[in-house]
């Protein structure tokens, strides 16, 4: 069966499953999120898969419903509704099948979490800081007196921040449990239920503040807090030396599991399992010297939903289970929390575990994640049930992510590894396209990672699919700077961007060149975003191998970076060391902008235009440069989008994105060899026999056409004297043979015998035939992409209409009417 490549509009198709919940019983219910393709939005409902898994309903019909939670009798699922406008508490009744609101707050809620009774709900939600004081209002001009006064994903800072409430089922008003200046989040209930721990950040005071005290917006750290909910005490349990991410309780109450990290190395501190013991305040490493980057870090487009790495509790209180990033892979690993370095990876294979969710009923683990092969799906792991090999046996419990995959061509990554100069294994993949019309020489596309503390992963990116589906080979990278490879891997890039970044992912292209002789090193191609469309700019003006280039939400300059990001001032001090007061001349040098004059591959800007990560004003910079210097450059930019329009921007914008991309790369990478119509015939007849380009030019080089001939369309074609003709008219059939070809003329008797060589096709079977037009084309993608890569300067195709299989009915006419004379 032929199967169809996977295209940018294909993301209409996708759907996306999330945040499981496990009731008693063993009922899960979960996000189901789609895309409504009228209004250019998510649509997000709940669903309920049955305790044996065999059924899978609707629970409730949306539009934005998320976060669900059973309570701990089973009876009532908890989940919050998009209620004029803000997120509001909504309960589900088992008993009723209804759901009705049961919680608004001003601000709307945040996360939540049921009591371990089931009598009371513990919640964040917003409220004015310090009386009101710094609040926007919208007839007057905003007040900004914070060093960060925005953050990405947010927007400014409202003069509210998060506190932790108290609501009690049933009651009409929740009780506010905390009101210093501390940023409160991520509530969790003690097992005992006489007590929440939450994590809280200072915010300077507005009222006393006039730029002369301490700013804690600078602070990386947070800390731990407990608010007891008889008295009302508040306690902090940590000094202000951590950045904490996530939390749970000891089981016994002695203390608390922490997911952090001490800062040594700023954003490139990897993640570390602490025991923190309440009564003494010490703080045990219970996984030191590890490689592992604990919590999920890899980078991936059809990601919709926030990680949930735990810490979380199994079937025994001995042991905690986290999600752990390592070597492109995040597994389930189980840890001893009253010994120091015991540590176990209980799920296997290439995979990418993004929230985790035991299952007390099977004793079981229930994961969101992804494989090479597919997108996201829930997944369950039965750690106790082992087969004689001794591996966890696994069930995927829905398949809504990957069902509309069926029939498509997804291209599995191929693991490549190598050496660096600094004598350390850098780890990356190859996706090379499948089919006939991708053989020969291919061009080569570098993919560069954001952060750059995060990693690539081999499992399914429509993104990368897409890229790949058009013809071009990728090569994806985990240079230094990456997470998942220990802590001296990660901090490597710190303090010198362009250095040893740059040149592991020069070095991967050198590798994969000298390791492999299907790339076209004439056509190499390099795409990034965020950390990663930094890079770009920085290379494309640093050398000159590259032919094209797309950046995406970019920096470009670091001087005005440093004081335009949400991240800009600990970002530019941390990657590359210094502040524009003191260090302007090496934040300059280190500015790809400075460098635009310099800039050897036509480049692709697209950036958000609500991006506060990296404003969109880097962007315009690297435009404007590189515009002035007479270089080639477009720039695409997208209204009320953030830094997130590539994950979860507006839908129509994603499938824009993408094939912005493919047309940029398309234009600049695409084949330049032209044939004349016997030689191009033969070629297209030569190439219907599905050998490799190699083998058929070591065949057609040795004549040998007895061996040739039977796995050909057109098998009375003389081959001799179409190689004779070739070498007559000194076309360059071996370079159209690896890197495809264009007619540089063809009659419409010509094109009827390109379709059947190339596509198999016959008159009045697949088309019809009157003059100089042919209709009735149901052409596919690729197989439209093919047609008119061949005979597109010339002949034109035009839409007729849609089919219900994906692909589409086309008339193909001559783009200017002649009269053929047939002799």
């Amino acid at each position: 069966m032929t199967r169809l490549s996977i295209q940018p509009q294909d993301l209409y198709q996708s759907q996306w499953v999330s945040d499981p919940s496990v009731a008693p019983d063993g009922q899960i219910v979960y996000v189901h999120k789609r895309i409504d393709a009228e209004s250019n939005q998510y649509r997000s409902t709940l669903r309920l898969l049955s305790a044996d898994n065999k059924d899978d309903t609707p629970l409730t019909d949306g539009p934005a419903d998320s976060a669900p939670s059973w309570s701990p009798d089973g009876r009532q699922i908890a989940f919050i509704r998009r209620t004029e406008g803000l997120p509001q508490l909504w309960i589900w009744s088992v008993q009723t099948q209804e759901a009705t609101l049961a919680l608004s707050m001003k601000k709307g809620i945040g996360t939540f979490s049921w009591s371990p009774d089931g009598k009371h709900i513990v919640l964040i939600s917003r409220e004015p800081f310090e009386n009101g004081t710094g609040v926007h209002d919208d007839t007057r001009g905003r007040v900004l007196q914070r060093t960060t006064p925005r953050a990405e994903g947010s927007g400014w800072w409202d003069g509210q921040i998060g506190r932790v409430w108290l609501w009690q089922l049933g009651e009409p008003e929740a009780i506010r449990l905390t009101e210093d200046t501390v940023e409160a989040s991520a509530p969790v209930w003690s097992p005992s239920g006489t007590s929440i721990a939450y994590l809280g950040q200072k915010i300077p005071s507005i009222n006393s503040r006039y730029y002369t005290e301490p700013d804690e917006d600078g602070s990386p750290f947070n800390d731990l807090y407990t608010v007891d909910c008889s008295s009302g005490e508040v306690t902090c349990h940590t000094n202000h030396s951590f950045s904490i991410s996530q939390i749970n309780w000891l089981a016994d109450e002695s203390g608390w599991i922490l997911i952090a990290n001490d800062r040594t190395f700023g954003s490139g501190t990897q993640n570390t399992i602490y025991r923190l013991d309440a009564l003494s305040q010490q703080c045990i490493e219970l996984t030191p010297n590890m490689d592992i980057q604990f919590g999920n870090f890899i980078l991936n487009d059809m990601k919709m939903c926030t990680a949930r790495p735990g810490p979380t509790y199994g079937k025994d209180d001995t042991h905690i289970h986290v999600i752990g990033s390592y070597e492109g892979n995040a597994g389930l690993y189980k840890i001893q929390t009253d010994e120091v370095g015991h540590i176990t990876l209980l799920t296997d294979g290439e995979r990418d575990i993004h929230q985790i969710m035991y299952n007390p009923s099977r004793d079981s683990w229930i994961t969101l994640e992804a494989t090479p092969e597919r997108p996201y799906e829930l997944v369950e792991w039965f750690m106790n049930h082992h087969d004689d090999s001794s591996r966890p046996h696994q069930q995927v419990l829905t398949t809504h992510g990957s069902s509309w995959l069926n029939g498509k061509e997804v291209i599995i990554p191929q693991s490549f590894r190598y050496t660096n100069s600094e004598g350390q294994s850098v780890q990356s993949w190859i996706m090379k396209p499948e089919g006939k019309h991708h053989t020969g020489k291919l061009p080569l596309i570098l993919q560069i990672h954001g952060g750059p503390h995060a990693m690539y992963s081999p499992v399914y990116s429509h993104e990368m699919q897409t890229l790949v589906s058009q013809g071009y080979m990728l090569l994806l990278v985990n240079p230094r700077g990456s997470f998942g490879y220990g802590q001296a891997f990660a901090q490597a890039c710190r303090g010198e961007f362009g250095g040893g970044d740059y040149d592991d992912l020069m070095q991967a292209v050198d590798e994969v060149l000298a390791a492999r002789d299907d790339i076209d090193e004439d056509k190499l191609g390099v795409c990034g975003g965020s950390y990663g469309g930094l890079m770009v700019n920085w290379i494309i003006t640093h050398n000159e191998r590259f032919h094209a280039a797309v950046s995406q939400r970019c920096i470009s300059n670091w001087l005005s970076f440093y004081g335009t990001s949400d991240i800009g001032v600990s970002y530019t001090e941390g990657i590359v060391g210094g502040n524009p007061w003191e260090h302007a001349p090496k934040l300059w040098d280190r500015s790809p902008v400075a460098h635009a004059h310099n800039a050897a591959a036509p480049l692709l800007i697209i950036h958000g235009e609500q991006d506060l990560r990296c404003p969109v004003e880097q962007g315009e910079q690297m435009y404007t440069a590189l515009h002035r210097n007479n270089k080639p450059v477009r720039m695409i930019r997208y209204a009320a989008s953030n830094h997130g329009v590539l994950k979860s921007g507006k839908p129509s914008f994603r499938v824009d994105l993408l094939q912005q991309v493919n047309d940029w790369f398309h234009h600049w990478l695409q084949p330049s060899v032209k044939l004349s119509i016997p030689v191009g015939l033969w070629i297209e007849n030569v190439l219907s026999s599905d050998w490799g380009a190699e083998q058929l030019i070591d065949c057609i080089q040795r004549q040998e056409w007895q061996a040739l001939l039977p796995h050909v369309a057109d098998a009375q074609m003389d081959m001799q004297e179409r190689l004779d003709t070739a070498l007559e008219l000194n076309e360059p059939w071996e370079d159209a043979l690896r890197y495809g070809f264009s007619f540089t003329f063809i009659h419409v008797g010509g094109v009827r015998r390109l379709l059947a060589f190339g596509l198999g096709w016959r008159e009045h079977e697949q088309y019809h035939w009157e003059h100089n037009h042919l209709y009735g084309l149901n052409l596919n993608a690729e197989q439209k992409s093919w047609l008119e890569q061949r005979i597109g300067s010339q002949w034109e195709l035009v839409f007729e209409s849609f089919t219900p299989y994906g692909s589409a009915v086309y008339e193909l006419r001559l783009k200017h009417e002649q009269t053929f004379l047939w002799i």
